[in-house]
């Protein structure tokens, strides 16, 4: 490696893409082809850091393969940040044995957490985690001891772990200050912001109230029934029932608990279950007032079964009540974000760009789901469209005041 290639290269390590690309911007090589790449793309110009990183890999061949491998942990890493997470990982895998067979740690650590990232944005929770507890950060510069603190971070939060996220941030604001990269450690302290903010809302017999993440992760461990809104469970110490995939049963169970201790009429849960916007003796069809009621019996039946041993389903003159088996109160946890597709805008408040098929991958819906919940984002302004056809990319604002990263994929609980 020449002395120029060597300076760009330390001049990048320390997060100083400029004086970098002072460097190689004349650079046709592939060395100054992969530098350039890396520098644009901590520039933040991805498209132009994709295309000089597939050149300097195509230049590199199979002649270099370590080369090579460090120029496709680069173009892995781009891949993510423009949130195209549709393509195989078997390159980055290739990548990793090659980094690995020629002990390279630092750029196999780098390529690691590049995968244990895709996974926490995929919502693969337990794969992130295996992933980064098998780490070896003994020896790694303080660069990339901060980021693989910033994973263990998010994955806390997304566990609804505040403690553990308070260690990690606070380990990766040492490795960050160690490091002395401006960029690191305004992400550390966007982190910090982030974890301070309200999480959720908790609705009890009191009312409303913001919650951070701890006080929700004390609320789900206290004596309390928990309707938890953002994972779709029903909870109450160490048991818990999921209703993620049941949603006419979820519905009915969070109006209950609002209404505890009193109950809910009929009329209310039949137009709030079965998503009318009148009440039944107002709906026009053929379906009746008592047809309504016979299903709605019917599904109350199913929420007794389906939650068992936690809580009964009582009915009553008027309608039907919640009665916790064991606990003397019953609280809901509300998302931040409200509506229909508040898990798509949880996603785009990321501030990345994503496509379509990103959206659908990592919620686990169809993209025809995702089209319908963006077109009805957009017409309420809480979406926007950037560029057009493949290229079309979504971007939404962050919640003010608000983190959505409990309505994130991958955090609802197993029943």
């Amino acid at each position: 490696m020449d002395s120029i290639i060597n300076a760009a290269a330390r001049a990048l390590a320390a997060g100083n893409p400029l004086r970098a690309l002072d460097r190689v911007a004349l650079r046709d090589d592939a060395p100054g082809l992969a530098l350039r790449g890396i520098a644009m793309a901590q520039l933040g110009e991805l498209q132009t850091a994709r295309a000089l990183l597939r050149r300097s890999a195509r230049q590199f061949g199979d002649a270099e393969p370590l080369a090579r491998a460090r120029c496709v942990t680069a173009q892995s890493e781009v891949a993510l940040a423009l949130r195209e997470l549709g393509g195989s990982a078997a390159p980055l895998d290739e990548a990793i044995e090659t980094l690995d067979a020629a002990d390279d740690r630092v750029n196999a650590t780098h390529a690691r957490l590049i995968r244990t990232r895709r996974w926490l944005v995929l919502g693969r929770l337990e794969e992130a985690a295996a992933e980064r507890t098998a780490l070896d950060l003994r020896g790694m510069p303080p660069m990339l001891t901060a980021v693989a603190q910033l994973v263990a971070t998010e994955l806390a939060i997304r566990r609804t772990d505040a403690r553990a996220a308070d260690i990690a941030l606070d380990a990766a604001g040492a490795a960050a200050g160690q490091a002395q990269i401006v960029a690191l450690q305004a992400e550390v302290q966007s982190a910090r912001q982030a974890l301070s903010q309200p999480a959720a809302r908790l609705r009890t017999r009191a009312g409303d109230r913001p919650a951070t993440l701890a006080e929700v992760q004390a609320t789900m461990a206290s004596d309390a029934l928990v309707v938890d809104a953002c994972r779709r469970t029903i909870g109450h110490g160490g048991e818990h029932c999921s209703l993620a995939r049941r949603p006419v049963l979820f519905e009915l169970a969070v109006a209950l608990a609002e209404a505890w201790p009193g109950d809910a009429s009929r009329d209310d849960l039949i137009a709030r279950a079965f998503e009318l916007t009148r009440s039944p003796r107002q709906a026009k069809g053929p379906a009746t007032p008592s047809s309504w009621r016979a299903r709605l019996r019917v599904e109350m039946g199913r929420l007794r079964k389906a939650t068992a041993g936690l809580a009964t389903v009582a009915a009553t003159d008027r309608g039907y009540g919640l009665e916790p088996v064991a606990a003397k109160e019953v609280v809901v946890i509300i998302p931040p974000v409200d509506g229909e597709h508040a898990a798509v805008r949880a996603l785009l408040s990321d501030g990345a760009p994503w496509s379509t098929s990103a959206l659908a991958l990592a919620l686990g819906v169809s993209q025809r789901t995702i089209q319908r919940a963006l077109t009805a984002l957009q017409a309420q302004g809480g979406v926007r469209a950037h560029g057009g056809g493949r290229a079309l990319r979504w971007l939404s604002p962050p919640a003010v005041g608000y983190t959505t990263a409990l309505l994130l994929p991958g955090v609802r609980g197993s029943g």
